[in-house]
C-alpha cells in the first residue's frame, strides 16, 4: 500500500494559478476510523482500485478511543439470541432507529465478531478459551424478560484501540491508496445529482485533488461533536 501517492503521468494539473491534481478510481471511501478501512479494505480485495481520503494518520482515528466493547449474541456467557440483540437496540433508539438496519447489524453482528477475532484483534477470553462478554447497558435476555445480557465483546477496556490497530494492520496486505492528511472539502456531485467522487486539500501544502469515483462511501464519523458537551477529541470535526 502507498500511504502517500505521488502524481502518475496519467494526472494533469488543471490550473496553473491553483494546483488541482486529477485522480480516477473504482471508489473512494472518507474516513480511515473501524468503519472506513473495512470498507477501504473490503473493496479493494473485490478488486476495485480504491483510495481511502482521512485528515489523520488512520490509527489516531478517533475509534482509536473507544473502551466498552461490541455488542453482539455470540452466547458464550449465557445462551443468546439475535433478535433479544434487535429488540433491545430498537428499544434503545426509543423507537426511532432504522429497523432494517438493526436488523442487519444485530443479526451479523457475531459474524463481524469471528471475523475480527480472525484478523488477529486479541479479545479478552473466559477461562475456556472463548471471546469473554461483559454486562452492558440496554442489553436482556428474552426481550427484556430474562434479565441483564452478558452481550459485549471487548479487549479489557481498550477495544477501540485493539480494532484500529487489528484493521490497520490488515489494510497493509491490499492495494488501497491511502491519501493521509488530506481534508475533505465537498461532494463531487453531477447534473443528475449523482456524487461522483470528492475533492480534498493537502494539509501538507495547500493542494487541492480531484478524486473522481463511481463508488463514494462516507466513513467520517465524528458525530459526538454535533452536541454542545461531549467527549470527543476536537479532531471530530462532524462534517
Amino acid at each position: 500500500p502507498r500511504l502517500s501517492p505521488s502524481p502518475s503521468p496519467s494526472l494533469h494539473y488543471s490550473s496553473k494559478s491553483y494546483q488541482v491534481v486529477d485522480h480516477t478510481y473504482d471508489a473512494v471511501v472518507v474516513g480511515a476510523g473501524g468503519a472506513g478501512l473495512r470498507a477501504a479494505f473490503g473493496l479493494a480485495e473485490q478488486g476495485f482500485r480504491t483510495a481511502c481520503v482521512t485528515k489523520l494518520f488512520p490509527t489516531r482515528s478517533h475509534t482509536v478511543a473507544a473502551q466498552g466493547g461490541i455488542n453482539a449474541a455470540l452466547g458464550n456467557m449465557e445462551p443468546d439470541n439475535w433478535r433479544w440483540h434487535h429488540y433491545d437496540t430498537v428499544k434503545g433508539s426509543d423507537w426511532l432507529g432504522d429497523q432494517d438496519a438493526i436488523h442487519y447489524m444485530t443479526e451479523q453482528a457475531s459474524q463481524a465478531v469471528i471475523e475480527l477475532e480472525n484478523y488477529g484483534m486479541p479479545f479478552s477470553r473466559t477461562e475456556e478459551g472463548k471471546i469473554y462478554q461483559r454486562a452492558f447497558g440496554g442489553q436482556s435476555y428474552n426481550y427484556g424478560k430474562g434479565g441483564q445480557a452478558h452481550r459485549c465483546c471487548c479487549v479489557a477496556d481498550r477495544t477501540g484501540h485493539s480494532l484500529l490497530h487489528t484493521l490497520y494492520g490488515r489494510s497493509l496486505k491490499y492495494d488501497c491508496e491511502y491519501f493521509v492528511e488530506f481534508f475533505a472539502l465537498d461532494l463531487l456531485m453531477g447534473p443528475g445529482g449523482e456524487c461522483q467522487g470528492v475533492i480534498a486539500m493537502c494539509l501538507e501544502d495547500g493542494s487541492i485533488h480531484r478524486l473522481r469515483a463511481k463508488n463514494t462511501v462516507i466513513a467520517t464519523g465524528g458525530y459526538g461533536r454535533a452536541y454542545f458537551s461531549c467527549t470527543s477529541a476536537h479532531t471530530c470535526t462532524v462534517d
